[in-house]
């Protein structure tokens, strides 16, 4: 049977701990001339003030502010017609402000100078290419991805070891279904990418090399109770969680790496999937004592925990960890 791994954002806090994290991106996005325009900039601001908040969105409370706001919106126009509109051009702008500023954040996560060690990546690359294990992220960078490239791991629509179903005709299911005696895994951006777009209603994903920053409406980048709702609503990231559980499904040993443990809707598909399975963690030693987190993960993979086998690594550094063997 194959695994799958899940890798989190400590991936990136592993490299540098002050550039990924969502604090910087956000000010760097708001501050970035490019991103927004000044009305657009007002209408942001004006909605978090109304709120309370403070006037530039600094963390995740201010998302959760910003998707109401924009659900609202979309609501409305879906019941306008052109006799009737119920929104201004202000409430009409504001989805677009919106979604403007939260693929710029994302893209933050994309663009940067950071590479992953190869001391790291070979060992794992080596245990993905013997078993075609799946991969899943739940960051927004690239650092996974670029170097899977470059290794021909992801490689095309059939012949890479790891699909994400995305041939340049654009994304749909049926490019993730193995046919024709296929025996790849899956790599699925769990929470999108800024890569994701639409194009005359086809979801395409852009080449690495020659990026546009294009609002996308593909990236669970919000509070995390708001993520459920955005994934369901998105025809790539909904797909990507069903094949999502049925590669858990396939898996004998479940891979979490550098995640941390706070997205609901993960834990309980990983919960409902995990019975006679191994689950290993990876984590940074500083995110609390051995026997307190060994507590913690088991809180969050549910009470029902006698069927399920749990390891707990932790180190200074996870970048360290090469162990990608099956018990």
């Amino acid at each position: 049977m194959r695994d799958t791994i899940i890798f989190g954002n400590g991936l990136g806090m592993a490299l540098d701990p002050n550039y990924f994290r969502l604090m910087p991106a956000m000010e760097n996005a708001w501050s970035d001339s490019n991103c927004l325009d000044d009305n657009q900039r007002r209408l942001i601001q004006n909605c978090l003030q109304a709120q309370g908040a403070g006037d530039k969105p600094i963390g995740e409370p201010d998302l959760d502010i910003l998707h109401m706001a924009v659900n609202a919106c979309d609501f409305l126009d879906t019941v306008a017609n052109d006799d009737d509109g119920w929104l201004t051009d202000d409430g009409k702008e504001f989805p677009l402000a919106s979604r403007r500023y939260l693929t710029n954040v994302a893209w933050y996560f994309h663009r940067h100078h950071h590479v992953l060690p190869e001391s790291f990546l070979e060992p794992l690359f080596a245990f993905i290419k013997e078993t075609k294990s799946h991969v899943t992220t739940l960051n927004y960078d690239n650092l996974m991805y670029q170097k899977m490239i470059e290794a021909d791991i992801l490689n095309g629509f059939t012949s890479g070891y790891l699909v994400d179903g995305f041939p340049d005709s654009g994304f749909q299911d049926e490019n993730l279904k193995r046919k024709f005696g296929n025996n790849f895994g899956y790599y699925l951006h769990l929470h999108g990418t800024p890569l994701f777009i639409e194009q005359n209603g086809i979801i395409k994903k852009q080449s690495q090399r020659t990026p546009q920053e294009i609002p996308t409406k593909h990236l669970v980048l919000s509070h995390v109770r708001h993520k459920r709702t955005i994934i369901d609503a998105s025809p790539v990231l909904s797909t990507y969680w069903k094949f999502f559980t049925l590669a858990l499904r396939e898996s004998s040993n479940i891979f979490i790496f550098g995640y941390s443990g706070l997205d609901k809707h993960l834990n309980e598909l990983i919960a409902n999937q995990a019975s006679g399975k191994n689950i290993q963690v990876i984590e940074w030693s500083g995110a609390g004592k051995q026997n307190e987190r060994e507590r913690f993960w088991k809180t969050a993979f549910g009470n029902d925990f006698e069927s399920i086998e749990l390891t707990l690594t932790q180190l200074d550094n996870i970048l360290e960890f090469t162990e990608w063997t099956r018990n």
